[in-house]
């Protein structure tokens, strides 16, 4: 089919709850993607930080065939070898002691918000059901994680939401201690601020933050959803803070292209849900998992450091231009984010570079770029051009 007519048959039968841009997407090679009439785009997106791997990685393409012509579904009444191997490699890399695996970043949260309430029953009894989370997060486009984003124009339309969530300002303590009570059960947050702008936490805050978790025996939930799997230049972001979280939720890159999610619990937390108590038919997916698997043996200590070096240079490479429309960069690895200058339209700047060849995201008030970890210099090099020719 051609672009106009992809165009034209989603038009015709997809509901309308995308703002999409306007290119069809046919194949890929690494960071690099074609329309069907083959024009080349580098992807500075990688379908919003979920393609960690790229387009057409033969190993991740032969796990995922291997185990489909084997074996492709079987629900969590039975065992399956992929998703116990997945979950030991997160485990053994992570610290933490048990997964619990789902399809998306939503339904992950969800999971990790009905723990936290499960757990402070157990232990503390009824009356203790509040979460806090921070003013500008994203947590998911569920009822409860919709309510959970502290960005009130996502509370919209969809009455009643789900009650039990107060939020802080970000690297605030007092407001945090404001936000708290003898109800409060947890605290969730990102350690980037993703859908709110590529936002890092303070590290003096979040090492605060995870001491008076302790202290008051919350649980401190971090959303994992985007920057996970490799994507700050660690497997995790928060094993760059240096504390221990007592659950984590993860998505996106897990199984580098497929629908795969989930949660990470420490010990203290690995037996609050029990059987019966929270379930999903998709998720631990065979072939999702074996796909996972292949990205875990991607990411190697080299590997995720040289995420970190190239997360670096584009920043650099970006900020040396001098682009008027465009103003300091902020982030971690290669989630990064550029501030757009007074008088200019992100809208406008993101349309200028994929008309041109060059797929961006925009996040907040600025652009954000979550280029595939395997990115090469190359690619990287061309899409810096595409943006001093555009935007100069």
């Amino acid at each position: 089919m051609t672009s106009q007519e992809i165009k034209a048959l989603t038009g015709q039968y997809i509901m309308n709850t995308y703002g999409r841009f306007d290119v069809a997407i046919d194949h890929g090679s690494g960071a690099t993607v074609y329309d069907p009439e083959g024009k080349e785009y580098i992807d500075f997106t990688s379908g919003i930080g979920v393609c960690d791997l790229g387009y057409g990685n033969q190993a991740w393409a032969q796990a995922i065939g291997t185990q489909a012509g084997k074996l492709g579904h079987t629900s969590n009444l039975f065992y399956t070898e992929p998703p116990a191997r997945l979950a030991e490699t997160l485990c053994k890399r992570t610290g933490m002691r048990c997964a619990f695996f789902a399809n998306g970043g939503g339904e992950a949260n969800e999971g990790m918000i009905k723990l936290a309430r499960k757990y402070s029953f157990d232990k503390h009894g009824e009356g203790r059901n509040v979460i806090i989370t921070l003013r500008n997060s994203f947590h998911g486009r569920t009822i409860t994680t919709l309510k959970a984003t502290g960005q009130e124009v996502f509370h919209q339309y969809f009455f009643p939401f789900t009650e039990g969530f107060r939020y802080a300002d970000a690297n605030s303590m007092d407001s945090l201690q404001a936000a708290a009570g003898d109800d409060v059960c947890a605290v969730m947050v990102e350690l980037v601020q993703g859908e709110g702008g590529v936002l890092p936490l303070e590290q003096e805050y979040v090492t605060a933050l995870a001491a008076l978790c302790q202290e008051r025996d919350w649980l401190l939930l971090v959303d994992e959803v985007q920057t996970g799997v490799g994507r700050t230049g660690t497997l995790f972001a928060f094993q760059q803070y240096g504390i221990t979280p007592d659950v984590i939720s993860f998505a996106k890159g897990i199984a580098g292209g497929l629908p795969m999610s989930g949660i990470l619990a420490n010990e203290k937390c690995r037996s609050v849900l029990g059987p019966g108590m929270h379930a999903t038919t998709f998720g631990a997916n065979p072939v999702c998992a074996a796909a996972g698997l292949v990205v875990q043996e991607t990411l190697s200590d080299e590997f995720l450091k040289e995420v970190g070096q190239k997360g670096a240079y584009l920043r650099e490479q970006i900020e040396g231009l001098r682009l008027p429309c465009l103003g300091k960069t902020r982030g971690l690895g290669l989630m990064i984010g550029i501030e757009v200058k007074d008088g200019y339209q992100k809208g406008e700047i993101v349309g200028k570079l994929i008309e041109n060849g060059l797929l961006v995201l925009t996040a907040g008030p600025g652009l954000r770029l979550l280029p595939p970890l395997v990115i090469t210099r190359d690619e990287m090099d061309k899409g810096i051009a595409i943006m001093k020719n555009t935007l100069s």
